[in-house]
């Protein structure tokens, strides 16, 4: 210690650089979460800001799906190539337990109660009404057709879309090809 210096400027000294230190690990901790958690696209932004009535009641906020891959299908209970794959996008969900799988009925909630009574699945089901097909729009589905189905990363990123009947292989192959 030099002359000049006395214990309690040590002191001080030592706490505001202990201070500045911590300040800039928690700056670039909470710049590294921001960057992981928003997403770079708009499209991708439209689904993780969006919010659906759950069919048992409730409201889904889709930023609660954060932070696992996720197949988003759209469908409808009208609509036979939905009818068709619903089973398998069913099965994906109870063999694949690292990805989340919701199914968006574009679609009333009596007409989807309905269907589900004829063909049970236990996958997660919202309600997106007629607005889905917006969502499904901006999502890359110029065409507004259905089934559609789309599939998100862990970090929340749109990395694969179909428009049309998607298999159970493919899911699989999607699941081992972005983990």
């Amino acid at each position: 210690m030099s002359k000049n210096t006395s214990p309690n400027a040590t002191r001080r000294n030592l706490l505001i650089a202990a201070g500045v230190g911590a300040a800039a690990v928690g700056a670039t901790l909470a710049w590294r979460h921001q960057k992981a958690a928003a997403p770079v696209s708009p499209e991708a932004r439209a689904f993780w800001t969006a919010r659906f009535d759950k069919l048992q009641g409730g409201e889904l906020l889709t930023s609660s799906l954060r932070g696992k891959p996720l197949v988003l299908n759209f469908w409808a209970s009208w609509c036979a190539p939905c009818v068709k794959e619903l089973p398998e996008i069913n099965q994906f969900a109870h063999e694949t337990p690292a990805w989340q799988v919701l199914a968006l009925a574009v679609d009333s909630k009596e007409a989807v109660e309905k269907f589900l009574q004829k063909l049970p699945v236990e996958l997660p089901i919202a309600l997106a009404g007629l607005t889905g097909t917006d969502l499904a729009r901006t999502l890359g589905n110029a065409q507004g057709g259905l089934p559609f189905s789309v599939a998100f990363d862990a970090n929340g990123e749109l990395i694969w879309k179909k428009l049309g009947s998607t298999s159970l292989g493919e899911l699989r192959d999607l699941a081992k090809k972005y983990g």
